[in-house]
């Protein structure tokens, strides 16, 4: 097989014609772009990932790290917005990928996909399992920490959390848009009301001093520098999980009405909104509680236990369990999409596009993609598990924006109905900005994601280039399959 093979592209006309067999209407305006990017942001990280970021890093200078943090995905959000618009496809990441820098870097594309997708459900079940041991804890049931947490045990709840949302996928669940309004609306309303009744009890002197000073911490058996504002830039590359999620915007180009001026709106106006909630929310928590005591998988219910209100930790710890529930049922149905896509261009085994004759989805894919989540989940670090994946997911984003720039030389004749404004610094200033966050990671990391890389570049040696379905000669199959729009109308997302 010829060495440019790797670098061969998925037609873009190909890509555009199959985005063309479903046309879609554009209703959807400035407002309702901002509320779709909201409910997608808040989840797993505002619940979870706060807490450990200011005891291990920041201290109460996290909420700086939260402005850092949105700051690059704003940047990054308004790259995707375009490729969205001139590409709007499932596969996300992925396709725009194989469209502009060819195969190889696809492929690529997809490992970090799974760890911004797959892992991320497995941070997702950690963090749910938190809150739902302090929930019982409320009750009188408690679960032994042995069976509760993978520090030298196994994560039962999360195991459990992760193979139930396996089974409801299996299944094809159909979420309505007034169940994921309700589920929206509970997030929000919970983060707003522990703002609210956090701030009557904060203690001015855990705030003091806001960016303590450099010292060396043991996270995990490793030790790191923290604190000082390089564990402000530390802690915003973990924080940066928090806004995963606002993509959903950018995948909305082709519903949005004048993308010109919607698109840039949703997604600078939802990373605001969410960004100053984050502040708030940051502030009170490290206010409330000092910030050396929220190294747990649920900050929020410590603070809200803290407050001692008889009802308030209850219905914090409900409503985070919510939240969580859609958030880890949407990244493992995002996984086994791009799985299936990936198998349909023949990258990877059929058997991940094989759908049950009863229940039309890719069965045996989500088992796999299941189990491997759960067990995730079960013996994996909560602190290890979300830095995999911002690691993961902003190297993503530096390709993404990177890509911009590529078409824009590439293939200028395009109709693009959104533009990243003021090209190329935006791509840029995304570059740059992403890059600088993921060169803060330790070097275990760099070590890890190496040799999963390494891994995944082997298989797709081996295997993939081999049935590669565009290197052999043949388009791949619509990514946007019938499957795939049959899913969206039957309303599983």
């Amino acid at each position: 097989m010829a060495r440019n093979s790797f670098f061969k592209t998925k037609s873009v006309a190909r890509i555009q014609a199959e985005a063309m067999q479903s046309p879609l209407v554009r209703t959807l305006g400035p407002a309702n772009l901002v509320l779709l990017g909201i409910g997608c942001i808040i989840g797993t990280g505002i619940f979870v990932l706060t807490g450990q970021a200011a005891a291990n890093y920041a201290g109460p200078a996290i909420v700086l790290s939260f402005v850092l943090a949105g700051l690059a995905c704003a940047f990054a959000g308004l790259c995707y917005a375009e490729l969205a618009s001139t590409l709007p496809i499932s596969g996300s990441a992925y396709t725009y990928t194989y469209a502009t820098v060819g195969e190889l870097f696809a492929w690529v594309m997809g490992l970090l996909l799974i760890l911004e997708y797959g892992l991320a459900a497995a941070t997702v079940a950690v963090g749910w399992s938190g809150y739902l041991v302090s929930l019982l804890g409320q009750f009188g049931i408690v679960v032994p920490a042995a069976v509760a947490s993978a520090d030298g045990g196994i994560n039962l709840p999360a195991m459990f959390g992760a193979l139930m949302m396996m089974a409801l996928l299996v299944r094809g669940v159909g979420e309505s848009a007034a169940v994921n309004n309700i589920v929206v609306a509970v997030k929000v309303s919970v983060v707003v009301l522990f703002i609210g009744i956090g701030a009557l009890y904060i203690d001015p002197a855990n705030w003091h001093p806001f960016i303590p000073d450099p010292v060396e911490l043991t996270v995990n058996g490793a030790a790191h520098m923290a604190f000082g504002w390089d564990g402000i830039a530390r802690a915003a590359s973990i924080v940066f999980f928090a806004y995963i999620g606002f993509e959903a915007v950018s995948t909305a180009a082709q519903e949005a009405k004048d993308p010109q001026r919607s698109m840039p709106i949703g997604i600078l106006g939802s990373l605001v909104v969410c960004t100053v909630l984050y502040v708030l929310t940051a502030a009170v928590l490290t206010g409330v509680v000092p910030y050396s005591e929220l190294n747990v998988p649920a900050p929020m219910a410590v603070a809200a236990d803290h407050i001692g209100i008889g009802w308030f930790p209850t219905v914090v710890k409900l409503g985070a369990l919510m939240g969580m529930t859609s958030v880890m049922l949407v990244l493992m149905y995002g996984q086994t999409r791009i799985f299936y896509i990936m198998s349909r261009d023949g990258l990877i085994p059929p058997v991940f596009s094989v759908v049950h004759s009863r229940f039309h989805t890719p069965w045996i894919n989500t088992l796999i993609v299941g189990a491997i989540i759960a067990l995730a989940a079960a013996f994996t670090p909560l602190s290890v598990l979300g830095d995999m994946v911002s690691f993961g997911t902003l190297t993503a984003f530096v390709i993404v924006c990177y890509s911009v720039i590529y078409m824009r030389r590439s293939h200028p004749e395009l109709i693009r109905p959104f533009r990243t404004p003021f090209h190329p610094w935006i791509p840029l200033l995304g570059m740059l900005f992403c890059g600088a966050l993921v060169l803060t990671f330790e070097a275990r990391y760099f070590a890890m994601i190496g040799i999963w890389l390494g891994i995944g570049l082997l298989f797709y040696l081996f295997y993939g280039r081999h049935h590669s379905k565009l290197a052999s000669g043949e388009e791949p199959l619509p990514a946007d399959s019938d499957f795939v729009h049959k899913e969206h109308e039957q309303g599983t997302e």
